[in-house]
């Protein structure tokens, strides 16, 4: 049996962009974290908690309550961290490598939402919150199928409000069943995600932090000033790249460009955002203009083609 646990990416509000007043949270919504074979779940939930013992040492000393202390993910992934904190990101790498040495993967999928306030986007929060999870859920399964076609999945993710919860299960629950009928894959997932108290669990601490890194990559690769290219284009997090499943991913809102799959939000060059030419950025938004600017060029100086 496979074990997944997931978090988050971000949250489900309208998005307009990083520096407006109000809508500028994140430009996507989704789920992250790992998935880890049943047996290995417990080793690495040990792991998870020494190190964070180590690395937040005096921070869990003057807790009132050690044992439930924990940092979130976007405390680790913040602008400053590599600069101030480098010890928290290696302790980050060390993770990932030793979940990928017991046979786990990390995992996301998120959807990239249209630019605009809710009015402008009629928004309903609820519906991307149902339509990402279950997008996730379909992922989860097929990766569940391909590593054995006889194995069942538990998904769980962290403790919501009991309201929530309530309006939750009834909607995966159908979606799992339902979707079953024709996906051979849906019936690994043995029940719909189970709510799991991050207090209590060191390896739904660890989803919070890999979403939280997945979500500061998103937003390098989609808002052009986003301040994290110490996240996805640099070594700081190398561990990460090649450790996603095959099935993570992306999905892009009307961009001239392809879904971003498993590593690729990692990528170094950023395909919405290319490299200069010359002094020209070409991007989505300015190809057809350089096209343009070329083309009267070459006409200006007898270079284009007379065809």
């Amino acid at each position: 049996m496979l074990l997944a646990y997931i978090d988050e990416i971000g949250e489900t509000g309208a998005f307009v962009s990083n520096e407006h007043e109000r809508f500028n949270t994140s430009p996507a919504f989704g789920y992250a974290g790992f998935i880890i074979p049943e047996n290995k779940a417990r080793l690495f939930g040990a792991v998870f908690t020494e190190e964070k013992r180590r690395v937040f040492r005096t921070e869990i000393e003057n807790a009132k309550n050690p044992s439930q202390w924990e940092r979130k993910g976007s405390s680790i992934f913040h602008q400053g961290t590599f600069e101030k904190f480098p010890q928290q990101i290696r302790v980050f790498n060390s993770l990932v490598r030793k979940l990928r040495s017991l046979g786990g993967n990390l995992f996301y999928y998120a959807d990239e939402k249209p630019l605009g306030t809710p009015r402008q986007t009629k928004l309903n929060t609820e519906e991307r919150e149902t339509a990402a999870m279950q997008e996730a859920l379909n992922r989860l399964a097929r990766h569940s199928e391909s590593q054995n076609p006889s194995q069942n999945l538990i998904v769980m993710i962290d403790q919501i409000n009991e309201n929530q919860r309530s309006a939750r299960i009834p909607n995966m629950y159908g979606h799992i069943l339902g979707r079953a009928a024709s996906h051979a894959e849906m019936k690994r997932i043995i029940e719909p995600p189970m709510h799991v108290d991050s207090i209590l669990s060191a390896n739904i601490q660890f989803a919070d932090w890999v979403a939280a890194c997945v979500t500061r990559a998103i937003e390098y690769q989609v808002i052009r000033s986003a301040p994290y290219q110490w996240v996805a284009a640099s070594k700081a997090v190398d561990a990460v790249r090649g450790a996603f499943t095959h099935e993570s991913k992306i999905h892009l809102w009307s961009r001239s460009v392809s879904d971003l799959n498993h590593s690729e939000i990692f990528r170094r060059e950023r395909p919405l955002y290319p490299l200069a030419v010359g002094q020209l950025v070409v991007d989505g938004g300015s190809q057809a203009m350089w096209r343009k600017l070329r083309a009267g060029s070459e006409r200006r100086s007898g270079t284009g083609s007379r065809e």
